[in-house]
């Protein structure tokens, strides 16, 4: 029998297998970034057990708006959750359907939260990116610069998304596609209503682009293209269930040239058949490929069948595995 005065053995920490790739692919500039944070926080909202953080974000006219989202999105999303604990606290008591309800709005106040922090903090951001009293600042140019940005968290229950710009993310749920965002392309009809009803127009070149400039309506960044271009994301909330199998989670380089459908059968058949990566990956892909395992090699492939595909821009994928398990620090 354990002596009950000893101290209590820590369990190890445990997340989803998790794979991710961004590679510049046939692009010159390499823009897009991507955030993957096991066992995040434990907030409240979440009854004090961990979150699984992984983000996509596609930058635009430069680096700057993605990279800065890598490196701060996570901390201010912490900082939210812990806001928003009063209302979930109140939930916690109220009847099922009511208190899933109130859920998704601490969810949804949390990641608008979090994204309009974002937003202002890369609009003060000094113009030329770097110390206030540098005399090479472009205004138009940073006006111009922005980001998508698509936010997966994933709790035991609930697989949350905070979607921004045209970067997607795809649940595989008994071997069909489930898309759990939806682009933020200019023609779609509620975005174009939105942006003609506030003065603004969709030009047609190259694709449907706001003011002729932007090919999304809703990005973080971009100040040159308000109030037509606006940093709210679309949050949606999705209980998971026993047949869910993996997510994917990419910029548009990878879904501009691959359905949803096929994206997730190739990644269906990489995680039954453990392919280890190093095989057939070359130097870049190799060196851009975290976390080697199943999941890995179905990131890896997913990103040289886009290449393959001819993609264009740069592509980043991540894929989580929410089947298998494994021990982290």
């Amino acid at each position: 029998m354990a002596n009950p005065s000893s101290p209590a053995i820590p369990q190890a920490m445990t997340a989803p297998v998790v794979g991710a790739v961004s590679i510049s692919g046939r692009s010159r500039e390499m823009e897009d970034a991507l955030c993957v944070r096991p066992n995040l926080c434990s907030p409240e909202i979440n009854r004090r057990r961990p979150l699984h953080y992984f983000a996509v974000f596609d930058g635009h006219g430069g680096a700057q708006v993605s990279s800065l989202c890598r490196e701060r999105m996570h901390t201010l999303l912490e900082e939210e959750l812990v806001r928003v604990r009063d209302s979930f606290r109140a939930a916690a008591e109220t009847p099922q359907a009511t208190a899933e309800a109130a859920l998704k709005d601490a969810w949804v106040t949390a990641m608008k939260n979090c994204f309009q922090r974002m937003d202002m903090i890369v609009g003060n951001c000094c113009r030329c990116w770097g110390t206030a009293n540098q005399s090479s600042c472009s205004h138009k140019k940073a006006g111009l610069i922005g980001s998508t940005a698509a936010v997966v968290v994933l709790t035991d229950e609930h697989i949350v998304v905070a979607n921004c710009g045209d970067s997607r993310a795809v649940l595989s749920r008994r071997g069909r596609a489930l898309p759990l965002s939806v682009d933020h392309k200019p023609n779609r009809p509620d975005e174009l209503a939105r942006i003609e009803a506030l003065g603004g127009r969709v030009i047609y070149s190259h694709g449907a682009r706001v003011e002729g400039i932007l090919a999304m309506s809703r990005a973080i960044g971009d100040r040159f293209l308000r109030p037509f271009v606006i940093p709210e994301p679309e949050v949606t909330l999705t209980r998971r269930g026993p047949e869910d199998e993996f997510l994917v989670l990419g910029s548009d380089g990878l879904w501009d040239v691959m359905p949803n459908e096929m994206v997730c059968d190739v990644a269906r058949e990489c995680l039954r058949e453990n392919i280890p990566p190093a095989e057939w990956a070359n130097d870049e892909e190799a060196s851009s490929t975290l976390f080697p395992s199943q999941s890995a090699s179905a990131a890896t492939l997913l990103t040289r069948l886009a290449v393959g595909r001819n993609s264009r821009d740069n592509i980043t994928v991540i894929v989580v595995d929410l089947k298998r398990n494994e021990k982290i620090n």
